[in-house]
């Protein structure tokens, strides 16, 4: 794909969006999170599908993706397990190649990205012709819920240094709650070498390197309800190790 923005188009009730969902130890949210995107994409009509990509929970997450491809069908619930932790870049490039829909909704399976926002993102990028529309935490009515004064400081601080030295034209770099026209996606991924939590920082970044349009949601962030934070020291020193790449390389 060449680098420049994607042609404006008229909208297309034939639109289909498929949904990336990394999973690893989510075996009590997933249930919730289905169901509720279910719910909020059938209301909205729009032709959709789940793709679970599971990284070999031990908790037995896939197990219970194999009941709710039972009960929803396999033409809603696509399973596309890996052996092992293989890194949340990774994941959305494995399922990305599974997915049909000529649009691609990223978000974490842990219900702290809420399905309700679906429809604002789609009416968001419909009306701008988008390239990606991202989730923000940062303006408008959208916030963070649940989180101690610690890891506020750590994502204020980690967004504040990211607007400083990459000027990205966002206001939102390490939220994961996103939608891309899928052409755009696979052009993005082709040029990103981060995994993991600087993944997200990096791909807005190709994008405004690349003069894709984006526009933004704000959106609540909730905390998770099951299981704990995966956001640990080392996730911290891959996140500055990479900002600082971004800021060298581009």
């Amino acid at each position: 794909m060449s680098a420049r923005k994607t042609s404006r188009s008229k909208p297309n009730n034939g639109d289909k969006y498929s949904v990336l969902l990394p999973t690893y130890n989510e075996r009590e949210n997933l249930p919730l999170i289905v169901w509720l995107l279910v719910k909020y994409f059938d209301e909205s009509g729009y032709k959709y599908e789940i793709i679970v990509i599971d990284d070999g929970s031990p908790d037995g997450t896939l197990k219970v993706a194999e009941q709710l491809q039972k009960i929803y069908g396999e033409d809603k619930i696509l399973l596309r397990p890996r052996a092992s932790k293989l890194g949340l870049g990774t994941a959305y490039i494995h399922g990305m190649k599974h997915a049909s829909g000529n649009f691609i909704f990223i978000m974490d399976a842990d219900l702290s990205h809420h399905p309700k926002f679906i429809k604002e993102f789609i009416a968001k990028q419909k009306e701008g012709d988008y390239d990606l529309v991202s989730g923000t935490r940062y303006r408008g009515n959208g916030g963070v819920y649940g989180w101690d004064l610690r890891r506020k400081l750590i994502s204020r601080g980690a967004n504040f240094l990211t607007q400083v030295l990459l000027r990205p034209g966002a206001s939102d770099l390490t939220g994961s709650f996103r939608l891309y026209k899928k052409k755009v996606l696979e052009c993005l991924v082709e040029r990103c070498v981060s995994k993991g939590y600087v993944f997200q920082m990096e791909m807005i970044v190709r994008a405004r390197q690349l003069n894709y349009t984006v526009g933004e949601v704000p959106i609540t962030f909730v905390d998770r309800v099951y299981g704990e934070s995966k956001l640990g020291g080392n996730e911290i020193v891959s996140f500055v190790k990479g900002l600082l790449m971004l800021f060298v390389t581009t």
